[in-house]
């Protein structure tokens, strides 16, 4: 039996020290202790209940608003060889009791679940039925109307309180002000939360501001002498299109991705980009939330996004693997002028 959070590191993940604050945020979920972890965006988030879940006897229900990061964080834990499920979309009554029997009887050890599906009461009574350690909420900020990505389905997870009132909660994002931090404390109706917070600040990561009127000559420019994966922020889904046939035909590979596309769009675009097929993803903000790529080395905003937190996580998702990489963003007098009618 392993009985360390620094042997379950090094054994699962191949690390042998944690990164600021992981270690402290783990020793307070191992003591029951409700948590809020505000991490930026590559800060090692998932590790901080992954690992005390597996210290645990038990199953770690873990909350999260998007169908591809529940999937591809379900796929990297099974690739540790540890047991990890969601339901799948489409899945029927028989199938939902069929998956929660493997839950209960199989030493899954992670079932993640959407908070429209916490919704269901066939789940709300299967969960009852399971021997829950923890519940997990990523993206947490979802749960403010003071947030960028308010969720009103986000509002229905203090069910699980209710249904498991001796059950810690961890609550994670990379984006929260004081107002947002109060505002998931007092929704997840938590016990007196520890709070851990770490520096924005990123060393591999160079911020450059262009004042500019020939955005796409320039994105020639930088893309000619720049080859790493990369991500243009644009705040239309007409532009994200545009832009990204206007790249295609300069002979770099783009797709593009905005929230009106069906869910086979959206998979194929981020598949694509994962794969580097089309090492360029040209997105609105409905892009982003939970993306696993380490070598993004680029990230550059077209035009001004629509907050200081959108800008913080958005271009905190380059140098993920703490190698040089640039936030760029473009702005012109159009753009201010735009800015200020909001």
């Amino acid at each position: 039996m392993i009985d360390s959070p620094e042997k379950i590191l090094e054994q699962y993940w191949g690390f042998t020290q944690f990164r600021n604050p992981q270690k402290e945020i783990i020793s307070s979920v191992l003591e029951s202790k409700d948590t809020i972890a505000l991490l930026p965006t590559g800060g090692g988030k998932s590790i901080c209940f992954q690992i005390p879940t597996l210290l645990k006897e038990g199953v770690c229900i873990v909350i999260s608003p998007l169908i591809a990061l529940m999937q591809d964080q379900v796929k990297n834990l099974k690739k540790r060889n540890i047991k990890a499920l969601t339901i799948p979309s489409g899945s029927n009554q028989n199938d939902i009791i069929t998956l929660f029997d493997q839950v209960k009887f199989g030493k899954v050890k992670f079932l993640y679940l959407s908070p429209e599906r916490l919704q269901a009461p066939l789940i709300q009574q299967k969960i009852k039925e399971l021997n829950v350690c923890l519940v997990a909420i990523d993206e947490a900020h979802c749960i403010s109307e003071w947030g960028h990505d308010f969720r009103p389905s986000y509002r229905t997870i203090q069910i699980l309180k209710e249904t498991l009132p001796t059950v810690n909660f961890i609550a994670l994002t990379a984006t929260a002000n004081k107002r947002v931090l109060e505002d998931i404390s007092r929704n997840l109706a938590m016990s007196n939360p520890v709070l851990f917070q770490k520096s924005f600040f990123r060393e591999n990561l160079a911020y450059q501001v262009f004042k500019i009127e020939d955005k796409l000559n320039r994105l020639i420019e930088i893309f000619t002498k720049t080859k790493v994966p990369a991500i243009v922020y644009v705040n239309s889904r007409k532009k994200t299109a545009e832009i990204a046939n206007f790249l295609n035909a300069n002979n770099f590979k783009s797709t593009f991705y905005h929230a009106g596309l069906s869910v086979l769009e959206k998979q194929t675009a981020f598949e694509d980009w994962m794969s580097e097929k089309k090492p360029i993803i040209v997105a609105t903000n409905a892009f982003g939330m939970g993306i696993d790529k380490p070598n993004v080395g680029l990230v550059i905003h077209y035009n001004l996004p629509t907050s200081i937190e959108n800008y913080v996580q958005e271009a905190g998702r380059a140098g993920r693997n703490e190698k040089k990489s640039f936030a760029v963003l473009f702005y012109n007098e159009n753009d201010l002028f735009l800015q200020k009618q909001r």
